[in-house]
């Protein structure tokens, strides 16, 4: 294996004039997602039973119109 094959290697170096990024927390936007989640939280936790009777019903539905198919199926 040559040393142009191996990964990892400096094939071409890039000059720039920016400067380069160091990461950094960013406190501002942390606190800004923890009150969007919170916000979310608030609003879906009183609307849950209604999805949840959503659910279960096209559940039932579903469970329904599959046992329904079966039936006519069998007939022809």
């Amino acid at each position: 294996m040559s040393d142009e094959d191996q990964p990892g290697l400096l094939k071409r170096t890039y000059r720039t004039v920016s400067p380069g990024y160091d990461s950094r927390p960013d406190a501002g936007m942390d606190s800004v997602g923890w009150t969007i989640l919170l916000l979310m939280v608030v609003i879906f936790i009183p609307l849950l039973p209604f999805l949840l009777v959503v659910l279960l019903v096209t559940k039932v539905l579903d469970a329904l119109s599959s046992r329904g198919g079966d039936d006519e199926e069998s007939e022809e």
